[in-house]
């Protein structure tokens, strides 16, 4: 949750939702999630393939937005029942930041603002000395400290599109995403610089390296709202 008025409410029903089965890799179909307008009901809940307990992570998807202006964007969710434990942001500003339980304190990084085009975006953190990174397209942040000693609780759920402000509760549509997002994939280790790169420019045939907490191929994902699940072949 970050310090905002919430000005719509709404409570998550599974009547409304819609489950995406994993897309078969032997097609090399892969799904892309598109967002078409700001909402409060508009969102998706993927399922990791093990809990969030983390002392480190690699954080990878790509995503694509014309929203601009004084508007916060919220890209990755994960909370718990108390507290936003990882989330994700485009600031009022253009720049990304990363925000580990906590909805003030954060690491933020000036870069490129994402636009229509898509973007491969990954962040990196690591406990042990705080380390934390960006990379934009394959070329590398420089390094931050942020959260030294920090751990990552399990127990929460994640989000696509919106910023939960409760366990899954209070949405607000002025931070709500608008745009397309694929291959969200998570690792519980801090992956080489090289492997961003590789990562960036694999969307063919057998070069997909996926997650091992967050597997954009296999997880399943449940829609809520006016979220689109598109399939289109690599």
């Amino acid at each position: 949750m970050k310090p905002v008025a919430v000005f719509f409410l709404f409570t998550i029903s599974s009547a409304f939702a819609v489950t995406v089965k994993p897309v078969s890799t032997e097609k090399y179909i892969d799904k892309i999630l598109v967002f078409p307008e700001p909402s409060v009901n508009t969102y998706a809940v993927m399922t990791p393939l093990k809990p969030l307990n983390l002392k480190a992570f690699t954080l990878c998807m790509r995503v694509a937005t014309e929203l601009s202006g004084y508007r916060e964007v919220i890209l990755f969710a994960y909370r718990t029942k108390d507290h936003d434990e990882l989330n994700v942001w485009r600031e009022k500003d253009g720049r990304l930041s990363l925000y580990l339980r906590s909805s003030s304190e954060c690491v933020k990084f000036r870069v490129p603002e994402l636009g229509a085009l898509t973007t491969h975006l990954c962040l990196t953190w690591d406990s042990k000395t705080g380390a934390t990174t960006i990379f934009m397209n394959g070329q590398k942040s420089l390094t931050k400290i942020y959260r030294k000693g920090h751990t990552i609780e399990a127990g929460g759920t994640v989000v696509l599109g919106q910023d939960p402000d409760s366990y899954l509760g209070h949405f607000d549509s002025y931070q709500s995403f608008v745009g397309e997002i694929s291959d969200v994939d998570m690792w519980s280790y801090v992956r080489p610089d090289t492997a961003m790169v590789d990562m960036a420019n694999s969307r063919g045939k057998n070069q997909i390296v996926r997650g091992n907490v967050i597997n954009w191929a296999t997880g399943n994902l449940k829609l809520f709202g006016n979220v689109y699940a598109l399939n289109h072949l690599l």
